[in-house]
């Protein structure tokens, strides 16, 4: 009599931590994707910020060489730390 009880019991209990691990997993995802999504649009709007203090010195063409290279630089250092984590 008391084994059916136990087995409700903690089927319960997992089902519960089951429930609570599927919300965290949620959460974190949730702040991850919100997370990207904050510095994609920070990126860009320092991107654009910096495009036009530097076409107001410089000639268009070469502020967005300016801001190209830069922007191929970061690219470099986060393959250069990536691809060292990888080995």
């Amino acid at each position: 009599m008391i084994g059916p009880l136990l087995r409700v019991a903690a089927s319960a209990a997992a089902a519960r931590s089951l429930r609570v691990a599927a919300r965290d997993a949620a959460t974190r995802a949730m702040l991850t994707l919100g997370a990207g999504a904050a510095i994609a649009v920070g990126a860009a709007c320092l991107t654009c910020a910096a495009f036009i203090l530097l076409a107001r010195n410089i000639d268009p063409a070469g502020a967005w060489a300016i801001v190209g290279v830069f922007w191929g630089l970061v690219g470099l250092v986060y393959f250069a730390a990536t691809s060292r984590r990888r080995s």
